[in-house]
């Protein structure tokens, strides 16, 4: 019997895109994200892996495919699985493996230049007819080169390592800061400097936020974290709006505490249209499409598939997220 991956999709001519990545002899077979526990668990009775893109996938509806060893999403992002209860019955959940990581570590660079060179208030001056006239001396913030500054890395993932990949180009000091450190061949390539999160607040030019939301991380930037940070120091964050309490990022913006922001996440998203965030000068938003590109999307529809065959054929996942 063929081995079979089950796909939770909203429409199963979505299947299309990840049946080319399918190893010969393993088959695809579809599970609607919009019917009912029943269904589903009428569809994945006997499953062994699900790629579930971007759905929560409950502890019900694994118990009742009775067989399933792997949950595999395509977004870098597992918080929106329950990793306890999941592991508990026996079922691990896995990221991208590194598909989004090129896309996300482009836009992390970007908005690390939109807030140095005030892209975003450059834009609007130009089409608003005034040529730069009413930027060259806009407060609160200057604009800087990023070429020559020490950058700390918070999370050195997949995505971590690409942005720290990049930044060799631009003569940038790298720290980083992780509680699994890699390899020191890794170290060496790219250059970089393990730290504490205090020293690497404290000494960086830039703060990249690339970590998950897990109970660690959540909340892990707040006023204490931010008035270690220097005060012509900005915050980028690519990975999830509620590792940073967003009411001390306001005040912290707001007094001076730090220069700028690049954020392509918020706490709640969307965010409220009356968030300050929202109408300050030093403040680049994006509404979290860091990853939104087909390149990253087809990168990750292929690992996800390789990697669930690999469990359909009996073998081990790979880029497993750790259990809290």
């Amino acid at each position: 019997m063929a081995p079979t991956i089950h796909v939770m999709t909203s429409n199963e001519s979505e299947l299309d895109a990840y049946r080319g990545h399918a190893p010969e002899g393993v088959e695809l077979a579809w599970v609607d994200s919009g019917a009912s526990l029943e269904r589903q668990a009428a569809q994945i009775e006997g499953a062994v892996a699900l790629i579930a893109p971007s759905y929560p996938v409950p502890g019900d509806l694994v118990q009742a495919a009775g067989s399933l060893k792997l949950v595999q999403v395509t977004g870098a992002g597992t918080d929106r699985m329950n990793l306890s209860e999941l592991t508990s019955l026996g079922v691990r959940v896995a990221n991208h493996g590194g598909g989004k990581a090129d896309a996300v570590a482009e836009h992390t660079i970007a908005l690390m230049l939109g807030v140095y060179r005030k892209l975003h208030l450059l834009f609007s001056s130009v089409r608003a007819g005034r040529w730069g006239r009413d930027v060259r001396h806009c407060q609160p913030y200057e604009s800087r080169e990023l070429t020559g500054k020490t950058v700390g890395i918070v999370g050195l993932g997949h995505i971590g390592k690409e942005v720290a990949r990049r930044l060799q180009g631009w003569k940038c000091g790298l720290l980083y800061y992780d509680v699994v450190a890699p390899a020191p061949e890794v170290e060496r390539q790219l250059k970089l400097r393990r730290a504490s999160l205090d020293d690497l607040l404290e000494a960086s030019d830039v703060v990249a936020l690339l970590v998950p939301l897990t109970n660690g991380t959540r909340g892990m930037i707040g006023e204490r974290e931010l008035a270690m940070m220097k005060p012509t120091a900005i915050l980028v964050n690519t990975c999830r709006g509620p590792v940073v309490d967003e009411r001390a990022l306001i005040e912290a913006l707001r007094n001076g505490t730090i220069m700028g922001a690049g954020l392509d996440v918020t706490d709640p998203e969307p965010p409220d249209p009356d968030n300050p965030l929202l109408r300050m000068d030093n403040v680049v938003a994006t509404p979290h499409r860091s990853s939104a590109v087909p390149e990253a999307a087809e990168k990750s529809r292929a690992f996800a598939v390789r990697n669930a065959a690999r469990v359909a054929m009996g073998g081990e996942p790979l880029s497993v997220a750790p259990a809290e």
